[in-house]
């Protein structure tokens, strides 16, 4: 089990931070988190936020160091756990596959479709534990980000499929047109295994996503760069920490959604943390 220390500080929500958005808080306190399942992407971090102490973890490391197919996800989730941590804020880059969905939009997607190959996806290394995941994202997590953005004014799309692929690469123009004609919105590189994984742990778990650019099939001339994406996240990045920063304000403390009994009934192989 995972040794946060007896004398850390802990929290009961946290933001796993996506590529351009390293940090969140000022004046927090650096904690060295231990797993079972090894290292987190890096130290965790908590502070005050709106009265509540929340922990900040950047999910490729401080400086970018973990692509998306190297993170360790199990690691990631059950560090924060072990901190307290009941509810998770995730923001993300993601490419559209809707042009009615540029670059800077944001998005709450309300479903999940996994086209990864190979990550680790379960903490059930061994007998039968089949967590529910028909609704991958908390509902009352989605609904206090569409709350906040209405309140801070910043138009917000409710509800969207984000299709997460393996990368690093990004996708051809014919896979992006299969993902399209599929009727899926977004694309990402890291939104799955972490959604399950946190389902597993009975936590909260919530995606915002922030659109970068346009994926490869959406329209014609030239396909989707890396400096284009982490370009668009620049010019977006505080108006989506502002965006997280309100939602922490207005989630509700009391967990009341389905979320929380996830595991009713469940005899899990593995203890939680």
């Amino acid at each position: 089990m995972g040794d946060p220390h007896d004398e850390a500080p802990r929290a009961d929500i946290a933001v796993i931070g996506g590529s351009g958005f390293y940090e969140l808080l000022e004046s927090a306190q650096r904690i060295d988190v231990t797993t079972p399942y090894g290292a987190p992407s890096d130290a965790v971090h908590i502070g005050r936020v709106a009265g509540r102490r929340v922990a900040f973890l950047p999910r490729h490391g401080s400086h970018h160091d973990l692509p998306p197919h190297r993170i360790n996800y199990r690691a990631n989730m059950w560090a924060l756990r072990s901190l307290g941590v009941r509810q998770v804020l995730a923001p993300c880059a993601v490419g559209s596959l809707r042009r009615a969905l540029g670059p800077g939009s944001i998005v709450v997607p309300d479903q999940l479709v996994d086209r990864t190959v190979g990550r680790v996806q379960t903490f059930a290394d061994r007998g039968a534990a089949h967590v529910s995941f028909a609704d991958p994202y908390c509902a009352a997590g989605r609904s206090a980000v569409l709350k906040a953005a209405a309140e801070a004014g910043v138009p917000a799309t409710d509800g969207g499929v984000m299709v997460v692929v393996e990368g690093p690469r990004f996708s051809t123009r014919a896979e992006s047109q299969w993902f399209a004609s599929a009727g899926w919105s977004l694309i990402n590189m890291t939104g799955h295994p972490e959604a399950v994984l946190a389902r597993e742990l009975a936590l909260c778990y919530t995606s915002i996503a922030l659109v970068t650019d346009y994926d490869a099939g959406v329209g014609r001339g030239e396909g989707v760069s890396q400096d284009e994406v982490f370009q668009v996240f620049a010019r977006n990045v505080q108006r989506l920490k502002d965006l997280v920063l309100k939602t922490v304000d207005l989630i509700d403390r009391e967990r009341t959604c389905a979320c929380v009994s996830a595991l009713d009934g469940m005899e899990t192989p593995f203890d939680l943390p």
